[in-house]
C-alpha cells in the first residue's frame, strides 16, 4: 500500500515533555512534580488560600471534569479547567484563568526539548509526503508555539488539536478531521505516536497503519503486556528509525 501521508502525534512524539522535571511542591504531607505550587503562589496574591485547600479544590474539578469530559473522549480547555476552579473557590475574578492558564502553560512549555535530529528527518520526509499533526492538548495556543519554537510549524500540511477540535484521540472524528484536513484516505496514512491507547488503537480503528515510538515510555514492555488494543504495525525506539521502517 503506498504511503500517502504521515501523520504524527505532538508531545513525547515529536518533542519531549518531561513532567517530572516541574518544580517540587508538598501536597498534604506528599512531594510531588507539579504546577500546583506556581498556581496556588498566583491565587494567593489575589486571594488568600492555603495551599493543601487550593490543590483540593483544583483535585476534585479534575476528577469532576476529566471523568465527564474525557470518558466520552472531548477535551477539557485549560482555560475551562481554571474557570471551573475559581467558581469552586467561590472567587469572583474574572481575570484569574486566564492568568492561571498563562501560569501553567508556561512551566510546561520551559520543559519542552526538540530531539536535535527531529528538523531534519521532517524535512527529508516532507520531500516524499504529506504530513500532519494530530495533539491531544488542553490549549492550542501552546502547542502552536512549541512547534513554531521547534521550527516545525512549515513543515506540516495539516495540525488538529483536540482544544481546537473539542474532540480527544482514540476518537475517531479528530482523526477524520486529518485526514480530510491532508486529503489522503486512512489506508494511506502512517501515524505516529507514543500512546498504545490513543494513537496506535485510535488511528487503527479508521484502518491507518501506526508505528509506536517508545522512546518517552519509562517501561515498553509493561505498557503492552496492559494494552489490549491491536497491535501496532512497527515499533521503533527512536524517530532516527522511522525512514528505514517507511522503506
Amino acid at each position: 500500500m503506498p504511503i500517502g501521508a504521515l501523520s504524527f502525534d505532538l508531545f513525547d512524539t515529536l518533542v519531549d515533555l518531561p513532567m517530572g522535571e516541574l518544580p517540587r511542591v508538598v501536597i498534604a504531607g506528599r512531594e510531588m512534580p507539579s504546577t500546583v505550587g506556581a498556581l496556588h503562589a498566583t491565587t494567593a496574591a489575589r486571594h488568600p488560600i492555603a495551599l493543601d485547600d487550593f490543590a483540593a479544590a483544583l483535585r476534585e474539578v479534575d476528577r469532576e471534569w476529566h471523568g465527564r469530559f474525557w470518558a466520552e473522549g472531548r477535551e477539557f480547555p485549560t482555560l475551562q479547567r481554571f474557570a471551573r476552579l475559581a467558581e469552586r473557590l467561590g472567587l469572583a475574578d474574572e481575570a484569574l484563568p486566564a492568568l492561571l492558564t498563562e501560569v501553567h502553560m508556561g512551566l510546561l512549555a520551559g520543559l519542552v526539548r526538540t530531539p536535535a535530529h527531529h528538523a531534519a528527518l521532517l524535512d527529508r520526509l516532507h520531500e516524499r509526503h504529506r504530513i500532519g499533526l494530530c495533539s491531544n492538548f488542553t490549549h492550542a495556543p501552546t502547542a502552536r508555539a512549541v512547534l513554531d519554537d521547534a521550527g516545525f510549524g512549515a513543515r506540516f500540511d495539516a495540525v488538529v488539536i483536540s482544544h481546537e477540535h473539542g474532540l480527544r484521540k482514540p476518537r475517531r472524528e479528530i482523526f477524520e478531521a486529518l485526514l480530510d484536513a491532508l486529503g489522503a484516505p486512512a489506508e494511506e496514512v502512517i501515524h505516529v505516536g507514543d500512546n498504545l491507547e490513543a494513537d496506535v488503537a485510535g488511528a487503527a480503528a479508521l484502518g491507518m497503519r501506526t508505528v509506536w515510538v517508545t522512546r518517552c515510555v519509562p517501561d515498553p514492555a509493561g505498557a503492552r503486556a496492559r494494552y489490549a488494543g491491536p497491535a501496532p504495525t512497527w515499533t521503533i525506539a527512536d524517530l532516527a528509525e522511522l525512514e528505514s521502517v517507511l522503506g
